[in-house]
């Protein structure tokens, strides 16, 4: 389509840019498995031939690579940089936390991914060592949280073990219950935690 006349203000498929890769290759990986992440299939996905993935990529590893390292600074490096910049006092972060499985399709897709890439650590090192920094850097950033409330060290330590295993819980279990069922569970934790 000549520009100019509606046509999309997406890249043309040859100025791919390594995140339209990576976003492809996660999409892969919710939707099939990390088996179905290979540059043929991506390109296929893609449109595009195989060759333009090398101008990004020096292979598949490192496609993967990028793929976890990206996925880790965005669920962890970012979001944490969002929350402190709001500047919530900490009881209001630890309510603000306790929402993050609820916040519509961005939580779910942010879920799927999740749980895309704990199975997929399930059968790599390297990844399980990623997914082991990325949960020990949230449950310590959760304790400082709890820390600032007043609890000792062991206390708020346990307090987030508690609130991060109930987030990662209503993404797994994302279809049980109604909207009412998740709110009362949801205030259950705030009190349990808070009090």
């Amino acid at each position: 389509m000549p520009k100019g006349t509606g046509a999309s203000s997406a890249a043309p498929r040859n100025q791919l840019t390594p995140e339209d890769w990576i976003k492809a290759a996660r999409n892969l990986l919710v939707s099939r498995s990390i088996d179905a992440v290979r540059v043929e299939v991506l390109a296929k996905e893609l449109e595009v031939t195989r060759g333009s993935f090398y101008w990004h990529f020096k292979d598949r590893d490192d496609l993967l690579h990028r793929m976890l390292t990206a996925w880790r600074d965005e669920a962890t490096e970012q979001i944490i940089y969002r929350f402190e910049r709001r500047g919530l006092a900490p009881r209001e972060l630890v309510r603000d936390l306790l929402t993050l499985p609820f916040r519509g399709t961005a939580a779910q897709e942010a879920a799927s991914t999740e749980l895309a890439i704990r199975a997929w650590a399930r059968r790599e090192e390297r990844v399980r060592q990623v997914l082991d920094e990325v949960d020990a850097k949230r449950l310590s950033y959760i304790a400082q949280c709890f820390s600032a409330l007043g609890f000792d060290i062991p206390e708020a330590r346990a307090r987030a073990f508690a609130l991060y295993s109930y987030e990662l819980s209503e993404s797994l279990l994302s279809n049980q219950g109604t909207t009412a069922q998740k709110e009362e569970r949801r205030a259950c934790m705030e009190r349990l935690l808070l009090k």
